[in-house]
């Protein structure tokens, strides 16, 4: 494609999709059949993944609706209301709506809660689904600071739900904001990555190196990407368990890092380290950051009680699926007793932010939580280590 052809396709794409408004689902299909360029990726540079803890512009929300499945809005859209209260106590929330009739909807939802509007914006962009971790953008910086957006393929964790409005999502954003867009021909889905900001990356092999993602990869060009894109050197790799769940066992169900010293981790893993094989377990527990020193950990308890009914089975439900934004803290809660235990837990860790526990009953028997359906958007100044 020759500069001029892309720089005219780009007016068209943008006199398309400008604004935070699209009403044509043509249009979208007309941006997936297309070949164009926002940016010559160049070879030598070097993205750095900022950690969720640093301050936010904003939250991207995916807000759910009944085109792909039936009645999802009647369960989902409670937990999504609570989300934005809560997210813009401090940080704007930027909410990806279906369609124009959607986002009248929304507003009227909101407005129904006395939410406040002045921190919301509206995009309007048909989606498959609401689990933005996945197919959103990741927001990076570049070697000169600057605040850009990776756009990772997408393929519904291996082909196992319709992805294709999905997949361009970070496309979409990248017009309507103004964002510097990099298209990266790997399929990487956010919840498959956990960093601790200081050049460690902690993640699951039955996800990340699974045939269903990654088959054309081996492992050292998959670790070579992330080096290049997360701007990481420290590789801690979980096997992981293919098939357990929707996404092959995303790590951050399991974990999350605090900062590069401190690991919040399931309880599950709270075990004596001597006494443990090699396995999953015993590679968390003996994790080392960047610097080779182990981490401490955290533990957060699971459930007292079985919570929701999965392929026929109740299960517990765990609580480090948590979202840590600019003021609050969004936490998976199950109306369980030990809901108030692992809320506590969190406020201790963050004292400087309000804990803030939503019922995801209904999110959780499908698959995900909290974290799963949010990605933060960093402010534009990179942060000084």
């Amino acid at each position: 494609m020759t500069n001029k052809t892309t720089i005219i396709l780009l007016i068209l794409l943008v006199t398309l999709f400008g604004g935070c408004v699209n009403e044509n689902v043509s249009e979208v299909e007309s941006l997936k059949m297309e070949s164009f360029e926002t940016e010559l990726l160049d070879k030598t540079a070097q993205y750095y993944f900022p950690h969720e803890g640093i301050e936010h512009e904003g939250t991207w929300l995916q807000w759910p609706h009944n085109k792909t499945y039936k009645n999802v809005t009647t369960y989902y859209d409670p937990i999504w209301i609570e989300m934005t209260r809560g997210l813009i106590k401090g940080e704007n929330v930027h909410l990806i709506v279906y369609n124009e009739i959607e986002k009248k909807r929304v507003i009227n939802l909101l407005e129904k809660e006395n939410i406040d509007l002045t921190k919301i914006d509206f995009y309007i962009f048909p989606t498959d689904d609401v689990w933005i971790r996945d197919n959103g953008p990741i927001f990076v910086f570049d070697d000169n600071k600057k605040l850009v957006l990776e756009n990772w393929e997408f393929n519904g964790w291996g082909n196992k739900a319709p992805f294709e409005n999905d997949n361009v999502i970070p496309s979409l954003i990248s017009i309507a904001t103004g964002i510097s867009k990099i298209d990266i021909s790997m399929v990487m889905e956010g919840g498959a990555i956990e960093v601790d900001g200081n050049g460690t990356l902690m993640s699951t092999l039955s996800c990340v190196n699974n045939d269903n993602r990654t088959a054309n990869f081996t492992l050292e060009e998959i670790e070579h990407y992330l080096s290049t894109y997360y701007g990481v050197e420290n590789f801690i790799w979980l096997e992981g368990v293919a098939g357990m769940d929707i996404t092959d066992n995303h790590i951050d169900g399991m974990m999350k890092f605090y900062d590069d010293q401190i690991i919040v981790a399931d309880d599950i893993f709270d075990l004596d380290v001597t006494t443990l094989e090699d396995g999953d377990e015993k590679i968390l527990l003996t994790a080392k950051n960047i610097d080779g020193r182990p981490y401490d950990f955290i533990f957060l308890p699971s459930t007292k009680n079985n919570v929701v009914k999965v392929d026929g089975e109740w299960i517990k439900g765990a609580y480090t699926n948590f979202y840590v934004a600019n003021k609050v803290v969004l936490v998976p809660n199950y109306n369980d007793e030990n809901d108030q235990v692992a809320n506590e837990i969190l406020q201790k860790l963050y004292y400087d932010k309000e804990i803030i526990g939503i019922d995801v009953r209904d999110l959780y028997v499908d698959g995900g939580m909290i974290h799963c359906v949010t990605q933060q958007q960093p402010i534009s100044i990179m942060p000084e280590n």
